[in-house]
C-alpha cells in the first residue's frame, strides 16, 4: 500500500519488458491519487498492461513543464494525497524529468522516496564487459555547438568507464566523434532496445563501431532504430612517476588544500595507491 503521508514517490518503470515492474511499484501506482508522467499515452499503456486503472489526476511533467506543474504537485503532497511520479522508462530524474520535481517537494518541507526499478544505464554497464567499479553517467550529450564538442572532449579524456545515452538520429554522429577523439583501440559497447524483443549488444573498439552500425556492404542496416546506450572504456593512463605526483601535490597545496585532501585527490586523479602519494607528500619539501 502507498503511504499517504506528505511524500512524493519516484517510481522506476520498465525500460522495455513490462514484467520488470516490481510488485512494490505496482502497488504504488494502483494506490496513487495522482501520477506525474512524461506522456499520458505511455502511462495509459503501462497501466493497461498491468491491470491498473488511470488515477483521479494525471499531470504531465516534461522538460518544458516540470517547473510549471511543480506547485500543483507540491499542493497535492501537502494535502496528503498519494502522489507518484514516473518517466517514460527507467528511473525518474535519470536523463528524464524528476530531479526538479523532487527538489520542489523537498524545498516545501515534504519527503521524497524512491521505488527502485530498471535503469538502462546500469543494465548496459553490467553487460558491457567493461570495468564497472567506478563509472561516470553522462546521459545525453548536448546536441550541437561548443557545448557538445566540449562534452565529447571530456568524455574521451575520462579515466573511468562512461555511460552515454543517444537517440537513433544521432548515434552515428556520436560514434564518429568518439572515434575522432579517442584511440581506435578503446573498447566500447553499444546497446540497443535493452530488455525488448530486438535487444542487441555489440562489443568492440571505437575504431570498429561505425562500421558495425552501418552493417556490411551486402546487408546494410539502414536507419538505426531504438534508443541507444553507449558504454566507453576509460583512458588507461601511463603509470605516474614520482615527479609528476609531487607536481600534482604542489598544485593542490598552492590552491590551499590540506596535505590530507591533496593526497586523496592526487591518488584519485592519477590512479595510484594513496600510501605511495602520502609517502611522496611527507618527503617532498
Amino acid at each position: 500500500m502507498m503511504s499517504t503521508d506528505q511524500v512524493l514517490v519516484l517510481v522506476g518503470t520498465p525500460i522495455g519488458d513490462v514484467a520488470e515492474l516490481t510488485p512494490r511499484a505496482l502497488a504504488v501506482l494502483r494506490d496513487a491519487h495522482m501520477i506525474v508522467c512524461e506522456d499520458t499515452r505511455k502511462l495509459r499503456w503501462l497501466l493497461r498492461e498491468v491491470g491498473v486503472a488511470m488515477p483521479e489526476r494525471v499531470v504531465v511533467a516534461n522538460d518544458h513543464t516540470e517547473d510549471a506543474v511543480a506547485a500543483e504537485v507540491v499542493a497535492a503532497v501537502a494535502e496528503g494525497k498519494a502522489v507518484a511520479m514516473v518517466s517514460d522508462a527507467g528511473m525518474p530524474g535519470i536523463a528524464d524529468p524528476g530531479s526538479r520535481m523532487a527538489r520542489a517537494v523537498l524545498d516545501a518541507g515534504f519527503e521524497v522516496r524512491a521505488v527502485n526499478g530498471p535503469s538502462a544505464a546500469i543494465a548496459a554497464l553490467v553487460v558491457s564487459g567493461l570495468p564497472s567499479g567506478r563509472f561516470v553517467f553522462e546521459g545525453f550529450v548536448p546536441r550541437s555547438g561548443g557545448d557538445r564538442s566540449g562534452r565529447i572532449a571530456e568524455v574521451v579524456a575520462e579515466r573511468r568507464t562512461t555511460v552515454l545515452y543517444e537517440s537513433p538520429r544521432r548515434i552515428a554522429r556520436l560514434l564518429a566523434e568518439l572515434r575522432e577523439g579517442a584511440t581506435a583501440d578503446r573498447r566500447v559497447a553499444v546497446c540497443r532496445e535493452l530488455t525488448k524483443t530486438h535487444e542487441e549488444v555489440w562489443r568492440g573498439t571505437v575504431g570498429e563501431a561505425e562500421a558495425w552500425l552501418a552493417g556490411p556492404p551486402e546487408a546494410p542496416r539502414g536507419d538505426p532504430r531504438g534508443e541507444f546506450v553507449v558504454v566507453l572504456e576509460g583512458v588507461i593512463a601511463p603509470p605516474a612517476d614520482d615527479d609528476a605526483i609531487a607536481a600534482a601535490l604542489a598544485r593542490h597545496h598552492a590552491d590551499g588544500r590540506s596535505r590530507r585532501d591533496a593526497v586523496d585527490l592526487v591518488a584519485i586523479e592519477m590512479a595510484v595507491p594513496r600510501n605511495r602519494v602520502y609517502a611522496i607528500a611527507t618527503t617532498t619539501p
